[in-house]
């Protein structure tokens, strides 16, 4: 119970995070966790903020438009967990009349939920005798035991030690215990383990190996994809926008045009404005090069500038009705709400419009 101890004198106050005495609402710890995937606690705290202050119930996050949420969400990053968190709300409310199942299995059933999210769930909002392991609780034990084999192989044996902690008494408090142990002692750099309430226990720390661990096999490059975008202004710098296709990377999310994103060489001038909204005249290509890393690749792409008379804006209408996409003008002060993904805000802000004024994703 020492870590316990420690908890109940030095835990984290999060905007999700129910007051000791206070029973958890699961969905904001569902939420929270979402969005708390691949993200740190200081980026997702006023996406969190956001969310709940406008659908304050998992049913009011359910009857939401899905162009809103995904809108709402762009600039966090991982945007299938926007398109699973709506499916998961819509699911609650449909199937569960706007309860959370209180089990992991239940809770495993719901779209987007994984083995993490429904563990972190049922221990912190349900009390149950489960403990969910992410990267803080892996570090933690991978250093209590002193587990040397790299990671992702060591995944299996983290887990498997990870349950032995799992027990009725307070298991959430338990959960979110390991969480912060490992978010502000149990670091990846310079663990503080003469403050750690397991000092004296853990075995990494007896071996002088605790910065060692856990070891990870090393890492490639990522490969570079290359692209040009094109940043089409009609007259009152209206940004000719269209909607990506479901699925896939940045699916249903808000793009600008763009060539294709490929591998190997970079687009050269002629080549990429055979792609080009209303034909190869009349475009610009601006100097720099924008990068954006995603996961698994790094993005390098140009931007070609075009501004548009109302001639030509009303031709390039003509010319894209019902095409797929939705292609669309898109007033200045509408950016802020209009979905667009960090890279796509990257590009347009590399064309000299919107930014932060106009509450673009940076």
């Amino acid at each position: 119970m020492r870590l316990l101890h420690w908890y109940d004198h030095n835990r984290r106050v999060l905007p999700w995070r129910a007051a000791p005495g206070e029973t958890a609402d699961p969905y904001a710890v569902w939420l929270s966790e979402i969005m708390l995937q691949q993200t740190t606690v200081a980026a997702a705290g006023p996406y969190f903020r956001a969310f709940l202050d406008r659908w304050p119930r998992v049913t009011d996050l359910a009857a939401a438009p899905r162009e809103e949420v995904l809108a709402r969400w762009a600039g966090l990053g991982y945007y299938a967990r926007a398109r699973n968190l709506h499916a998961c709300a819509q699911a609650v409310a449909a199937d569960h009349g706007g309860r959370f199942p209180d089990t992991e299995a239940g809770l495993l059933d719901l779209p987007g939920v994984g083995p993490y999210t429904a563990a972190a769930v049922a221990a912190i909002a349900f009390d149950r005798p489960t403990v969910p392991v992410d990267g803080n609780v892996e570090r933690v034990t991978a250093r209590l035991y002193a587990v040397t084999t790299p990671l992702p192989d060591a995944k299996p044996e983290l887990r498997a030690r990870a349950a032995q902690f799992a027990h009725d008494y307070r298991p959430g408090d338990f959960a979110q215990a390991m969480m912060d142990l490992g978010a502000t002692l149990c670091t990846p750099r310079r663990p503080a383990c003469h403050r750690c309430p397991w000092t004296g226990e853990c075995a990494a720390e007896a071996r002088e190996i605790a910065d060692d661990l856990p070891a990870r096999l090393p890492k490639g490059e990522r490969p570079v994809r290359h692209a040009v975008a094109f940043v089409a202004l009609a007259p009152g710098d209206a940004l000719r926008i269209r909607t990506r296709p479901e699925g896939g990377l940045l699916g249903a999310m808000t793009e600008v045009p763009a060539t294709p994103w490929r591998e190997g060489a970079p687009w050269d001038e002629a080549e990429a404005l055979a792609h080009a909204p209303l034909g190869p005249t009349g475009w610009r290509m601006l100097p720099g090069t924008v990068v954006h890393v995603f996961t698994h690749f790094r993005l390098e792409a140009r931007v070609m500038l075009r501004r548009m008379t109302r001639a030509e804006a009303a031709a390039l209408d003509a010319a894209e009705a019902g095409e797929a996409g939705d292609p669309r003008w898109c007033k200045p002060e509408h950016l802020g709400v209009a979905g667009l993904p960090s890279v796509m805000a990257k590009l347009v802000e590399h064309a000299g419009v919107g930014g932060r004024q106009q509450g673009l994703p940076f």
